[in-house]
């Protein structure tokens, strides 16, 4: 079978309810084809994993961006130094450069907090949004299948001894 995104997989079954076969003598029943119907319950399954592990790797993401806002600090920071090392020639030239080295900390150190509080909103947004995605597609999972187990259970009760294309039996 196809790798398909979770929402197609669902609208899939979906449209398998909608357009089924019904039941002679009763409005609410149909049948289905239980290894198709069973093939996209497994898909939905085998793909939540990974929506789980794009989490993981949005939040080690985070790590990297932070790690490489720390050695872009160290590096503004060491240019300071030297550069302050390079000035220093008398009192005047020292204090102007000692200045700018404090300045130039000052605003590595801004960077820092800054490129931290984007880190943080953005993984945390996109945590969010894959919380979200993955409660809604387990939602409409669960949604499909007390539907599917409502109308087996349906067709158990009234199930016609003759016809085999009904399904009798989900576990």
């Amino acid at each position: 079978m196809n790798e398909h995104g979770i929402e197609e997989i669902i609208s899939t079954l979906y449209e398998m309810v909608q357009d089924a076969r019904g039941v002679p003598l009763s409005a609410d029943k149909c049948v289905l084809e239980r290894d198709r119907v069973l093939d996209l319950l497994d898909e939905i399954s085998n793909q939540l994993p990974g929506e789980l592990k794009q989490a993981r790797t949005i939040v080690e993401s985070r790590g990297e961006v932070i790690n490489n806002a720390k050695r872009e600090a160290e590096n503004i920071l060491k240019q300071a130094q030297a550069q302050a090392r390079q000035l220093v020639s008398d009192d005047e030239i020292y204090r102007h450069a000692q200045e700018e080295a404090n300045a130039m900390v000052q605003a590595a150190q801004d960077r820092i907090r800054e490129l931290k509080g984007v880190t943080n909103d953005y993984v945390d947004d996109a945590l969010k949004q894959t919380e979200q995605a993955i409660s809604e597609a387990l939602n409409e999972v669960k949604e499909s299948r007390a539907k599917f187990n409502a109308l087996v259970g349906a067709q158990n009760k009234a199930k016609p001894a003759s016809n085999p294309a009904i399904i009798e039996d989900v576990d």
